[in-house]
């Protein structure tokens, strides 16, 4: 197969210009070209990854009751 030199700009209205059934046919190979490839992983460690458990206690979370009565609390406070 003879190697052919194009320009992205030229190669875009190339495909433009095919019937819809090959642009999807296009689709396709493109899409299976890029699963043959190994994912590339980076791991981001941001501000919010490095917040996860900031606020974990070793009491017990509280009931209803008491959760309206801080917000009573602190709205009085207001």
């Amino acid at each position: 197969m003879a190697q052919i030199a194009m320009t992205f700009q030229k190669l875009h209205e190339q495909v433009l210009m095919l019937p819809e059934d090959d642009r999807w046919e296009l689709i396709n190979i493109l899409m299976k070209s890029l699963r043959s490839k190994p994912a590339l992983t980076v791991k981001h460690k941001g501000i919010a990854s490095s917040l996860v458990g900031i606020a974990k206690t070793d009491a017990p979370a509280p009931t209803d009751e008491e959760v309206t009565s801080i917000l009573e609390t602190r709205l009085l406070q207001k």
